[in-house]
């Protein structure tokens, strides 16, 4: 019996073809991993930031830091932020080897003052009246735009400034009256909350955000 040898060929050929393209798979999945890879670095840093942003959030929210505090270390994480864009818009949107070294010294840094300011001797006491639970209702606001992501760290050190501020001031005039506020005082203090209260508002609901945190309702 004779056998057609074409039809033998062309499954022959079929194997050979697709012998070559299963070879070649490894190196084009070996690329895909590489381009997974670089762009899993940037999202580390990202990663970082959110984290620092969710230790401040729970310690403005536990009374663990004092507005003080809490502005001094959204001050700094402005100011690594800033970096940070500066950085990628000199290098076309990425960040070199050394840049995301550096960063992560100063996220390093910033995360054991975190954890020295939350565990030190200062803390927030707001008092069982009127004035304390407004301090410490504008301080859950605030901390929930941290976590949110709807205040960056720059809207939250000048919140936090504006608080520290008032806190000051109550400080001082309890002091000048035996640890009481006047009823204009009081009036005062009220009036400064309402103006704290709008900016709150207003820079939780404006077009600024944490990077990577959902667009603002």
């Amino acid at each position: 019996m004779k056998f057609n040898t074409k039809w033998i060929a062309v499954p022959a050929l079929a194997l050979m073809v697709g012998g070559v393209a299963m070879a070649q798979d490894p190196a084009s999945s070996g690329t895909s991993n590489t381009q997974s890879t670089n762009t899993q670095q940037d999202p580390t840093i990202h990663q970082r930031k959110e984290n620092q942003q969710d230790r401040i959030a729970n310690g403005i929210q536990s009374g663990q830091l004092t507005a003080g505090e809490t502005s001094k270390l959204e001050t700094k994480e402005a100011a690594v932020n800033g970096e940070i864009r500066a950085d990628r818009a000199a290098n076309g949107g990425k960040l070199t080897d050394a840049e995301k070294a550096r960063i992560d010294r100063q996220q390093n840094r910033l995360s054991k003052q975190i954890y020295n300011d939350k565990h030190n001797a200062n803390t927030a006491h707001y008092g069982n009246n009127e004035i304390g639970q407004r301090r410490e209702n504008q301080q859950d606001r605030i901390a929930q735009g941290v976590k949110s992501g709807q205040l960056t760290a720059g809207e939250t050190a000048k919140l936090e400034n504006q608080q520290k501020g008032i806190n000051q001031q109550v400080r001082a005039d309890r002091a000048a009256n035996g640890g009481k506020l006047t009823p204009g005082e009081k009036a005062q203090v009220n009036h400064e909350q309402n103006r704290a209260s709008k900016n709150i508002y207003n820079k939780k609901h404006n077009a600024r955000r944490q990077a990577g945190a959902a667009p603002k309702k």
